[in-house]
């Protein structure tokens, strides 16, 4: 249950954060970059960013879910 609780938190938190990235600079600045990178280190970038809203929203969720 609990793992299950924190797979779906964490799907919805990166997509979350996705649409606050989109948001702040629109999906073509998002994945051009103001500067012009190697495609592997924007896909590094744009990866962890991602990856850690995910995170953050899915161990919200267990301490949320634990506490209660």
């Amino acid at each position: 249950m609990a793992l299950r609780s924190f797979l779906w938190w964490f799907m919805i938190g990166a997509l979350l954060t996705l649409s606050v990235l989109m948001v702040q600079g629109g999906l073509r600045d998002l994945w051009e970059g103001t500067q012009r990178t190697s495609e592997t280190n924007m896909f590094v970038y744009f990866g962890t960013t991602l990856f850690g809203g995910g995170l953050l929203a899915g161990c919200v969720a267990l301490i949320m879910n634990r506490l209660r």
